[in-house]
């Protein structure tokens, strides 16, 4: 009898009415903190005030030509700027990704003029190299431990004298000869550097391309188990190799895919002007970085979305083509990137510890 009395206190129903009682651990956080934790919320106001921005500043802004060409301009950075925000997440970067696009254009053009075949051969031997590159980052770094900024900024180096040297050696000069006219050229530029017609404005294809792959990272980030590796190798990868993830698939697998993103920009490339130089792409690396941290990705690993990096790249396109359109200074770009990076880093910081507070 007396165990039943004891018992019958923790059966009985809570008062109904009354505030509930909760504690530290367990209340909800508010909605606006909520909204704050997203890793892509604080790059979409940015991105929305640098728009607003550059609307009062910049009145051919406004105009459908002036920003089909801002879009067009962000679709290039934005690109490879998603393979690079998902290899952040996965807790690596890679500095050989601007002079991975043009191997994979000079690759491509070289083989296709030097053997005079379909240029489509190119294209795909295009495609090897760059998943070969990537898979070497990433192999180099899981077989030695070393950081992933002295593995890629060894390959950066490697590219970049590889780039001028086989381009000189095979063409007799900096760049590579005009494919125009070869076999498979207008196909080709159907599929990575064609325009289409939006309400009288010609749109690039690369704005469609860029937004159809952010759809696709994103569903991959939350949706697939491999989304789920990836933020775990980022978060800490011992952790994740103790309760089964394939750490040393997931690590390699990410730098191919920032090679396939490399692949992919170096096509639009090529087949937008016909003809690559050899020395570009160096720097190019460290805005596709930024446009990744600016959109909420952190350097140390296991936490952003694939959509930040959309509007960070936008927020490049936007600031690039806005101070050509405002009449000012264009000398004053760097200067605006290196003030949008710096504000992000230290609002990615702010949200972190706001998302984690108790």
């Amino acid at each position: 009898m007396s165990m039943t009395q004891q018992a019958a206190p923790a059966v009985t129903t809570p008062p109904a009415s009354g505030p509930k009682q909760t504690d530290g651990r367990t209340a909800e956080r508010p909605l606006a903190l909520r909204l704050l934790a997203r890793p892509e919320i604080g790059v979409f106001l940015g991105a929305l005030a640098v728009w607003v921005f550059f609307l009062v500043a910049a009145p051919p802004v406004r105009d459908g030509d002036s920003m089909a060409n801002i879009l067009y301009q962000s679709s290039t950075i934005g690109i490879m700027a998603l393979p690079v925000a998902l290899l952040m997440i996965g807790g690596e970067f890679d500095l050989s990704a601007g002079v991975g696009v043009i191997t994979s254009a000079l690759t491509a053009a070289m083989l296709s003029y030097q053997l005079t075949t379909n240029v489509w051969v190119g294209v795909f031997a295009a495609l090897l190299v760059s998943l070969g590159v990537g898979f070497f980052n990433g192999w180099l770094l899981v077989k030695t431990g070393l950081p992933s900024f002295l593995v890629t900024l060894g390959t950066f180096l490697i590219l970049q004298g590889a780039n001028l040297a086989i381009t000189k050696l095979v063409t007799g000069n900096v760049a590579t000869d005009d494919i125009s006219d070869m076999e498979g050229f207008d196909q080709a530029r159907e599929v990575f550097a064609s325009s289409f017609a939006v309400g009288g404005v010609q749109v690039k294809i690369t704005v469609v391309w860029w937004l159809v792959f952010a759809a696709i990272a994103t569903w991959v980030l939350l949706r697939t188990k491999y989304g789920n590796w990836i933020f775990a190798v980022g978060g800490n990868k011992d952790s994740a190799r103790a309760v089964g993830v394939p750490v040393t698939f997931t690590k390699i697998s990410l730098f191919m895919l920032v090679g396939l993103g490399a692949w992919f920009v170096g096509m639009h490339q090529l087949f937008s002007f016909n003809t690559v130089q050899s020395g570009e792409g160096v720097g190019q690396e460290l805005i596709y970085i930024a446009a990744a941290v600016i959109g909420g990705c952190l350097l140390t690993g296991g936490y952003g979305s694939a959509i930040g990096p959309v509007f960070g790249a936008f927020m490049f396109g936007m600031v690039q083509q806005g101070i050509v359109y405002a009449g000012w200074n264009p000398d004053w770009f760097k200067a605006f990137l290196g003030v949008m990076l710096l504000g992000a880093t230290l609002i990615n910081l702010w949200v972190s510890r706001a998302a984690t507070r108790r």
